[in-house]
């Protein structure tokens, strides 16, 4: 549901006049625009017609320096039969199923060229491929397991009793559910075992036991020469069934000796674990991938960390939990509370009972302390105290009978354990939310400088032994145990253009950062009205006073013309009378101005204010249509002059200002960018939080309003349903009973508000995509560029601009590091590689057109580069120009003077997504739920967002 909808239904033509630009391209222009404005149907229709060259190989590296400076003809994806398609690539008639998803993803235009050559390592370990033949076996277990690791302890138990007779000697790879893997076949067809295994019950603590039928039948050989044909780059499609099978086969050992969680794997041996507060402690491990790549099957390995229940005795955990001694005296109803969420499905052993340690999952909490809890002892109902059980039952004394026990089983047969008789069961994963305390300490046991980083990936290739890995030589497969050496580039750093009333007019970055010394914005806004409300007790009205003085000097020094005197005298509030004191304000300002409004509202905030700062965007943005600039108590008493400077920036950029701009885009240099007009947007999508099971997600979108500059984003925000990661409201249709049907939706009021700010129709799209892991790129390509085409189409016939669609990963596992850690040329002051460093060979895909990018400077830890992946490119872009183009553009970003390590779109659009999710009112039950909501695709309804102001979010407010 879009927080603003554009009503207008065509673009319009602007009036002509000497002062703004015609509708009609310049005449140097033309011949390119005739070439870009063709008749194209939406999306889905249109692959059908669209042509692709492919090429049998991927791109060599000496193919394209001979290429490098050569534009590449024109070319499209197309969709043909699977059987023409596959004769078209190989020139042979037979072969493997190719892609169903009907669209090939753009291939690799050639290596881009520019930059300084260097060499870097990366956490991708040479993974030579088998020569065997891989056979897959379905695997039923009676009666049915839904534990994972239950199933694995079955069939390990098989492979024990059977392995050197009926398997044949064969050592098999489990995926824990339905599929055995095995290198060469198994001495029969189908069969069926039987297993005997002892478990406990984790409601009652008793253990059996169990009789299993494990019935295993052949099921289809998996290939790996496709596998070695896309790696070739000869085939267009990953052979997914062999990737997951070598995959599960890797991960067989580490499956076994370590708690595995996802990709990842944990141990509490791997490094010593560390306290996190209120009962948590971190564990290390490793996350393990196998993916192909340019230089054949590389495992990806890196360093992970996570939160774990700590093992505590659980008088012990409760008193962390409360954070004072329990010992004492009875707990309140509050603190039984917390203690009961704690608590709730955590696992916990008993210590009264010398070497019989029983497990049990804890269901609640009784309400009652032990002292006075008695339960019948048998079926007529004779009762017994807790305290006398115990003593009688196991001679055990229980000395804190204040306490409550827990309760474990089920409600309906409780059983009752004083909690001083239990200890938590090591190796539980904490999934809840965890706190800013324990954020915090988490973050510094897994903040490691790149050079540590390095040598404990390397430490723990050793230790997990793929060389001796049983499994691995089953299969025959060989991991090397070194870095991947990979040839990178180091991009220069683009000139940004100033103000030339500054000393310094231009500057050219160092090592990724420069500052404003000497500079003034290159467009600096104008603040006549404005007003500062005080929430902080702390801060007296001299020092806002002061404060507020200082902020505007350095808005005035940095190029902006601020006011000195706010429109009414400073107004201090208490944080709960947010709304109250908001509208005073805005109220007082327009009566003292004669009806012409606030332009800009300064807040103080207390350090810690809850709920605060979201109340007071929501308010601003959504109701009163109020530029909000807020600022911490701890900042206002310090009042730095590097503060003071950023927060001018970000007033700037609010206020419709600009910072500054590359050199090259009002020098009409950038390749792709500068010739015609052109729009960049930037999309994500936020999911809420693991345990929110109804919140919606928040999708958000901005784009460039300025052209040639592409520096101002204008930003759209909606609700969608819960964990949907395709954005509902790029286009869309709906019929009003006066109007009839309407079209609306985020990309088309963008591209008419882009009209509107530069007087052009933009003629190239770049689209710039966060957030999608590798799993849904058809899903998200197919959905989202069929809305582009046909919220272009809507606008003028014949209307469509040319696509590029890049998505843009953070969340990988691929590391760089600098060769040698010691040559401090080629390092920054962190130790990470040079910003502007990319790498597009050997460890990136095979024949896709992806790259790695570390546009940024590292400041502690190791730095994490960007993935960009060109999913579709209808403008042609070389690997030079769209490596270059990203990399620049990470020197516009309006927050600071540094390089930012996500391409400024993609990162404003993440900013957008976030703010969005303070509009969201707390959830009301409501006499008529769906009254205000709206459908989704899949039929949900989602509570729409409130309103973005008309003034709001023609700037970026998001900042």
């Amino acid at each position: 549901m879009l927080a603003v909808l554009e009503r207008d239904s065509r673009f319009r033509p602007l009036p002509s006049s000497s002062s703004s630009p015609s509708y009609e391209m310049p005449l140097h222009h033309m011949a390119k625009e005739e070439k870009h404005v063709v008749s194209k149907q939406p999306f889905q229709n249109s692959i059908n017609q669209q042509q692709q060259h492919l090429e049998s190989h991927a791109p060599s590296p000496v193919a394209a320096k001979k290429s490098a400076g050569r534009r590449r003809a024109r070319g499209r994806a197309k969709v043909e039969s699977p059987q023409a398609k596959l004769e078209l690539e190989t020139g042979v008639h037979a072969g493997p199923p190719v892609s169903s998803k009907g669209i090939r993803f753009h291939r690799r235009p050639g290596f881009g060229q520019v930059g300084t050559k260097c060499i870097v390592k990366a956490n991708h370990f040479l993974a030579e491929l088998p020569d065997k033949d891989l056979n897959q076996y379905d695997v039923t277990i009676t009666p049915e397991v839904s534990s994972r690791s239950m199933n694995r302890a079955i069939v390990a138990e098989l492979v024990r009793l059977y392995g050197e007779t009926e398997l044949g000697m064969r050592l098999p790879a489990y995926d824990g559910r339905k599929s055995l893997y095995t290198a060469g076949f198994l001495p029969f067809n189908s069969k069926e075992f039987t297993v005997k295994i002892t478990e406990e019950d984790d409601g009652i603590g008793v253990t059996r036991e169990k009789e299993y039928k494990v019935a295993i039948r052949f099921v289809a050989r998996a290939d790996l020469h496709h596998l070695r044909r896309f790696i070739a780059g000869k085939q267009a499609d990953a052979p997914q069934e062999a990737l997951h099978v070598l995959d599960i086969v890797l991960r067989e050992l580490s499956s076994q000796r370590y708690i595995a969680i996802g990709r990842s794997f944990y141990s509490p041996d791997i490094r010593k674990p560390e306290r996190l507060g209120d009962g948590l402690q971190s564990w290390c491990g490793f996350y393990q991938s196998i993916r192909p790549t340019q230089m054949g099957l590389s495992l990806n390995i890196d360093m992970s960390c996570t939160a774990f229940i700590e093992p505590l005795p659980v008088i012990e955990f409760v008193a962390q939990i409360l954070g004072k001694h329990v010992l004492s005296g009875p707990l309140s109803d509050a603190d039984r509370i917390k203690i009961k969420k704690a608590l709730r499905g955590v696992k916990v052993e008993v210590t009264h009972r010398g070497d019989v340690r029983r497990k049990y999952r804890i269901s609640g909490l009784t309400s009652q302390p032990t002292r006075e809890l008695i339960f019948p002892v048998d079926d007529q109902m004779n009762m017994k105290s807790v305290v006398e059980y115990f003593k009688e039952m196991y001679g055990f004394t229980i000395q804190h009978s204040h306490l409550p026990c827990l309760q474990v089983g089920n409600q309906k047969k409780a059983n009752y354990l004083p909690m001083e008789a239990c200890k938590i069961v090591e190796g539980q994963r904490y999934t809840k939310r965890l706190n800013e305390k324990q954020i915090t300490s988490l973050l510094k046991v897994t903040c490691q400088r790149p050079r540590e980083q390095e040598m404990d990936i390397l430490q723990t290739v050793q230790q997990n032994g793929y060389g001796q890995d049983p499994y691995a030589k089953e299969f025959g497969i060989n991991i090397s145990d070194k870095l991947t050496s990979v040839e990178a580039r180091v991009l220069p750093a683009p000139r940004l253009k100033y103000h030339d009333a500054g000393k310094e007019k231009e500057c050219l970055p160092q090592v990724g950062q420069w500052n404003m010394m000497n500079k003034k914005v290159i467009n600096g806004c104008t603040v006549n009205c404005w007003a500062c409300i005080n929430f902080s007790r702390s801060v007296q009205e001299s020092t806002a006073r002061g404060f507020c003085q200082e902020l505007a000097q350095m808005c005035q020094i940095s190029g902006m013309e601020f006011n000195h005197e706010p429109v009414i005298p400073i107004y201090s509030a208490r944080p709960e009378q947010v709304e109250k004191a908001l509208k005073h304000v805005y109220n007082a300002a327009k009566n003292k101005l004669k009806g012409k409004e606030l332009e800009l509202l300064l807040a103080i905030l207390p350090d810690n204010n809850g709920s605060l700062y979201g109340d007071l965007k929501r308010i601003c943005e959504t109701d009163l249509g109020l530029i909000s600039q807020c600022c911490l108590t701890k900042h206002v008493f310090k009042a730095s002059k590097q503060y003071l400077a950023n927060v001018s920036l970000k007033i700037n950029v609010k206020m419709g200002g600009r910072n500054t701009v590359l050199l090259d885009a009002i020098s009409w240099r950038i390749p792709l960018v500068s010739d015609i007009p052109t729009i960049i947007f930037g999309a994500d999508v936020t999911h809420p939080e693991t345990g929110e099971d109804s919140s919606p997600s928040i999708a958000a979108v901005v784009a460039s309003q300025d052209w040639p500059e592409v520096t101002k984003y204008a930003g759209l925000v909606c609700a969608q349903a819960h964990r949907q990661e395709l954005i509902q409201d790029l286009f869309k249709t709906w019929h009003d009973p006066q109007r009839g049907t309407i079209t609306g939706g985020m990309i088309r009021e963008l591209l008419i508000s882009f009209r509107k700010a530069t007087g052009q129709k933009p003629l190239r799209i770049i689209f710039y995509r966060d957030g999608v892991s590798e799993g849904q790129f058809y899903q998200v390509l197919l959905y989202e560029l069929d809305a582009i085409r046909k919220a272009c189409a809507s606008l003028e016939p014949n209307y469509q601009p040319p696509v590029t669609f890049v998505v843009v990963q953070k969340r990988h596992h691929t590391r760089l590091f600098a060769n040698n850690h010691k040559d401090r040329s080629s390092t920054d002051k962190s130790g990470n590689i040079l910003p502007g460093t990319v790498v597009d060979s050997k460890i990136c895909h095979p024949n896709e057109f992806d790259f790695y990018l570390c546009s940024h400077a590292g400041i502690q830890g190791t730095s994490r580069p960007a993935h960009y992946h060109v999913l579709w490119d209808e403008n042609n872009f070389t690997a030079d120009e769209m490596q270059t183009l990203t990399n620049n553009l990470c020197y516009t970003y309006a927050r600071c003077t540094r390089s930012v390590s996500v391409v400024p779109p993609a990162y404003y659009a993440h900013l957008a997504a976030f703010r969005a999710r303070f509009y969201m009112e707390p959830e009301i039950p409501d006499q008529n739920p769906t009254s205000r909501s709206a459908r989704t695709a899949n039929g949900s309804s989602v509570k729409p967002l409130p309103a973005l102001k008309e003034k709001v979010k023609r700037v970026m407010f998001y900042c």
